[in-house]
């Protein structure tokens, strides 16, 4: 995973680097949890450019995330899916509440 934070918007993009799945969401949360309680953006993305696989542990993930973030007075987006994981985030619901977006900085 690699983040990046950019003060000027208060915001905070996070790359998800590895497939998402019940194997590696708990470090991927670890993680993501630290990066949004140290920075507490305005505004939070994930870029799914480098993920090629996530399941349901990817929709918990992400919702957990999307409520730490709402907590903090923050929003939430997801950028640079591929059409399968847009097609498993869309199936989810999740796109109601996570917008997906084009990116731009």
């Amino acid at each position: 995973m690699i983040s990046e934070f950019d003060e000027k918007n208060n915001c905070l993009y996070i790359q998800i680097t590895e497939e998402i799945d019940h194997h590696t969401t708990e470090k991927i949360r670890r993680k993501m949890d630290n990066e949004i309680t140290r920075f507490m953006p305005r505004k939070v993305v994930f870029d799914f450019s480098k993920v090629s696989f996530m399941d349901s542990a990817g929709i918990g993930l992400l919702i957990g995330r999307y409520k730490l973030v709402k907590m903090l007075g923050g929003i939430a987006e997801i950028t640079n899916t591929s059409k399968n994981i847009e097609k498993v985030l869309e199936m989810s619901g999740i796109v109601k509440i996570i917008p997906i977006k084009e990116l731009i900085k």
